[in-house]
């Protein structure tokens, strides 16, 4: 029985095992790395954050953004945005360097047994552990609208089900959706000769400011300072205080969680964007369906509160993700149904990021209610990292009864991490 099982292996996932192994925990890692990066973006695309605040975490911080960079060649600059297949290739060098050999094989349930967990893998080996970390990232929380969930995929897709937009070229595509997802990927179509709309729901697009340079003036940094999720004091109360925020009333960090940091394109897009892509606001798509060649939209105009008819070949829906409870579907039943679950629907966690099940831990998107808007982004790692490993360390320590909790069993040998 291993110490900890962690179940995936994005950057929080790497992360969090990277912490455990110094830890001198045992533990398996098991997930692609950097599956939704490698998988589920198309080429050609940018990370929005700062560089400096797209790290990786390990304890040393030896295994950064920055040093990868410098190895293949490249400065890591303030305000320079990396391309995402790069960033993608940094996660697997640190997957090399800071954690142990990652199993690719999926998770495909996790259930309670004596003394803590049954972990089924998807060719059927069933392994132990007496905490289980996941790392789940976005992809089992995508949101497509209502109105077009009925579709085929051969005519409605979610953005983060593309790698390569190459399918569309020459065709027609209705983006829904006002955050960088979709201003990103209708740029990318547009400039692949794709005929392509953006429809959104706001009366207006946002657009991220550009970065003030990183040496400025005393003064101005006082009064804006940078984060590694923009610049303000409440961007950098969110970055670099999510401890404080989760001591927040529950219901304060549902609104902050819901509201801050919207949909929005980044700087380096805008141009791009309102020089060829045609584009709809304060429209929703109330209905749709097939059509010979494509699919019908109705999308009601609010600016005149009617509807307008589109024609199509095919939506991609860019309309984030919804991280529920209810959709951790690898979760045993009974295990999922029985956490305990805050005002908009995710499972709550404690401040160790601890589910209700006691040795069940989260990461990621799934804990932005219960610590801030950073669990969005890959700068949320490295507190969750730490935090979370100090907490599979306290459960170790007792069983949830209160008594000692077992020696491992021989399958528990600690993971040496490979360098």
């Amino acid at each position: 029985m291993y110490d900890l099982l962690v179940v995936g292996a994005g950057p929080y996932g790497l992360s969090i095992a990277s912490h455990a192994a110094a830890a001198g925990l045992s533990l398996r890692v098991f997930g692609r790395p950097m599956a939704s990066w490698r998988d589920h973006m198309p080429g050609g695309m940018f990370l929005k954050s700062e560089p400096w605040a797209s790290n990786l975490s390990d304890p040393a911080a030896r295994w950064r953004l920055d040093v990868y960079c410098e190895g293949q060649g490249v400065a890591a600059r303030h305000g320079e945005p990396i391309p995402v297949d790069m960033f993608a290739d940094y996660g697997l060098w640190f997957a090399r360097n800071a954690v142990p050999e990652v199993d690719e094989r999926t998770i495909t349930r996790v259930a309670p047994c004596p003394g803590g967990f049954e972990a089924v893998t998807d060719d059927g080996q069933v392994l132990h552990a007496r905490t289980v970390a996941l790392a789940v990232g976005v992809m089992p929380f995508v949101e497509i609208p209502s109105a077009l969930r009925a579709l085929d995929s051969s005519l409605v897709s979610h953005s983060s089900h593309h790698s390569d937009l190459a399918r569309f070229r020459d065709k027609d595509v209705t983006v829904i959706g006002g955050g960088q997802a979709a201003l990103e990927t209708a740029a990318l179509l547009a400039e692949q000769g794709t005929r392509v709309r953006v429809l959104a729901r706001a009366d207006g697009l946002c657009w991220n400011d550009v970065p003030p340079p990183w040496v400025r003036p005393w003064w101005q940094s006082a009064r804006s300072p940078h984060s590694g999720l923009g610049c303000g004091w409440r961007n950098w109360f969110y970055a670099e205080r999510p401890g404080l925020f989760h001591r927040l009333p529950e219901r304060t960090r549902a609104g902050i969680a819901a509201s801050a940091l919207g949909p929005a394109g980044a700087w380096w897009v805008r141009e791009r964007v309102e020089s060829g892509v045609e584009v709809l606001l304060g429209h929703e798509v109330t209905a749709a369906r097939a059509v010979p060649g494509g699919l019908r939209l109705e999308a009601l105009d609010r600016s005149v509160s009617s509807l307008r008819t589109l024609e199509t070949e095919h939506v991609i829906a860019a309309t984030g993700f919804t991280a529920t409870r209810e959709r951790l579907s690898l979760l045993s039943d009974d295990l999922r149904t029985g956490l305990a679950a805050v005002a908009d629907g995710s499972p709550g966690v404690g401040r160790d990021f601890e589910s209700s099940h006691p040795g069940l831990f989260l990461a990621g998107l799934v804990t932005a209610a219960g610590f801030g808007p950073a669990m969005r982004f890959v700068h949320g790692a490295t507190y969750t990292a730490g935090a979370l490993v100090r907490g599979v360390r306290r459960r170790l320590r007792t069983s949830p009864a209160g008594g000692a909790i077992p020696a491992p069993a021989s399958g528990g040998d600690q993971v040496q991490v490979r360098r």
